[in-house]
């Protein structure tokens, strides 16, 4: 019996919540995961795992068992990385999970500027905007600061950034731009819709005068459950929606944005790199992570605005 390999399974086993999806998993048949993890209890003379036609759950003594495992295997793999890290220094591959906005306009820049200086590190990147993102498959996961983490990972600032709101020069000149809030009320807004949320009045804050908050009742003309296609239909001349300034900070420089309404902001906003709570990081990963936190920082250098440092 290969020990180790069994060890590995089981542990899949328990996290997939039964042999076929483990099996998927690892690509191997379910008859061999079954073998593996029945050779595992066997040679430990007790058993780990609780099997009904329905149900899979953890005996007693394979919960205790599962609890020093993950840190063994932990061990284990920290090792390996150290030893190839030493062997390949910037090579290899980074994984990176990234909710879909930040994919496409931080990450994907970051990620080409990143290779141009380190042409042997490849980059995969899963794109995914979930309430539940699964960190512990990534090198790296690029979240909302609203997410919330297991208190197994480790978390990092990006940055923090303000929503805006903003239309195109072409909309701006044939609507007017907006004076104070209550003018939105003849514009055409765009609004972004959450998910088992219902729209209610467009919030607004006023950072210059203690965060004093504003409700506008707003119509809005056009409403999507993602924020590209709304900033898509801003690029369009298709009213005043709200961005993440650090998002839209190329397109205000160049003019092909235009933000309406200073001060007033509709969110304060942060990203933050999730990673496993280890103790040795592969050198890729930690250089990656410094150019994309430099990248997300310059992003805003020239808006001159006033937001805390991570």
């Amino acid at each position: 019996m290969d020990r180790l390999q069994s060890m590995r399974v089981f542990q899949q086993v328990v996290e997939e919540g039964g042999f076929a999806a483990a099996a998927r998993k690892l690509g191997l048949a379910t008859a061999v995961v079954s073998r593996l993890v029945s050779d595992l209890e066997q040679h430990l003379g007790v058993r780990l795992l609780q099997r009904t036609t329905r149900s899979l759950s953890l005996t007693q003594a394979g919960a205790t068992y599962l609890e020093r495992l993950r840190v063994i295997l932990g061990e284990i793999d920290t090792a390996e990385a150290m030893v190839q890290d030493q062997a390949q220094e910037m090579s290899g591959i980074v994984r990176v999970l990234a909710p879909p906005i930040v994919a496409v306009h931080l990450l994907a820049p970051a990620v080409v500027d990143f290779q141009r200086e380190h042409p042997d590190v490849r980059v995969d990147v899963q794109v995914e905007d979930s309430p539940d993102p699964a960190v512990h498959e990534y090198d790296l996961a690029v979240l909302s600061g609203a997410t919330t983490i297991d208190p197994g990972f480790v978390a990092r600032p990006i940055i923090y950034s303000e929503s805006v709101l903003c239309a195109s020069p072409a909309y701006l000149r044939q609507r007017g731009e907006p004076a104070a809030p209550e003018d939105l009320l003849r514009h055409r807004v765009l609004r972004l819709r959450l998910p088992a949320t219902r729209l209610g009045p467009l919030r607004l804050l006023d950072p210059a005068n203690a965060d004093h908050v504003l409700e506008v009742d707003v119509v809005p003309a056009f409403t999507a459950n993602h924020s590209d296609t709304l900033l898509r239909a801003m690029l369009e001349g298709g009213g005043i929606g709200t961005q993440p300034i650090d998002i839209i900070a190329p397109l205000l420089e160049a003019g092909t944005l235009q933000r309406v309404l200073a001060p007033w902001i509709t969110a304060r906003l942060s990203l933050l790199a999730a990673m496993p709570s280890r103790k040795f990081m592969p050198s890729r990963t930690r250089a990656f992570l410094d150019h994309l936190l430099q990248h997300a920082r310059g992003t805003l250098a020239n808006l001159e605005l006033d937001l805390p440092q991570p």
